[in-house]
């Protein structure tokens, strides 16, 4: 579990409202919450930029156990496993007011800050089509052509 909030006692609930309150605070529009098995994910529009942050839920099998390795009672381990996404919501909370406050102090831009999170019009993020492209390139040395949308006769 991270370090951040590591003991904080708020719900998820009352988190995704805070992020939901410090998104409209900075001018984002169509917020939206959505869960399944593992994940939650937080969309919202800014800039006519639609974005989706995913973090990545614990399961409760990885609590089953103490960082020591002995064995936790069934109670203990439920805790645990809810405390650490009690966690993981204040540390995407702090995450997304810490970029929304360096745009708004000019530091970086939308952009920038949550490039990897646009959602393209095929649906998959941004950083879904890029990242395959950066592995091959740090891998192999070699720059992929430009593609800039034309075909072969530059139309």
């Amino acid at each position: 579990m991270g370090q951040y909030a590591s003991n904080t006692t708020v719900s998820p609930e009352k988190t995704q409202s805070d992020i939901r309150e410090t998104l409209r605070k900075y001018g984002a529009r169509k917020f939206g919450v959505m869960e399944e098995d593992g994940k939650a994910h937080v969309m919202f529009e800014i800039n006519n930029l639609m974005i989706q942050l995913t973090v990545e839920l614990p399961d409760v099998n990885d609590f089953i156990k103490t960082s020591a390795g002995r064995s936790r009672k069934k109670s203990a381990a439920n805790e645990a496993h809810v405390q650490a996404i009690r966690q993981r919501w204040r540390a995407l909370l702090l995450a997304i007011k810490a970029k929304l406050e360096a745009i708004e102090c000019g530091i970086s831009t939308i952009e920038k800050e949550f490039m990897a999170f646009v959602i393209m019009p095929d649906g998959k993020s941004l950083s879904d089509h890029i990242l395959p492209k950066l592995k091959d390139m740090s891998a192999t040395g070699k720059m992929p052509r430009l593609q800039l949308g034309y075909d072969k006769d530059g139309k």
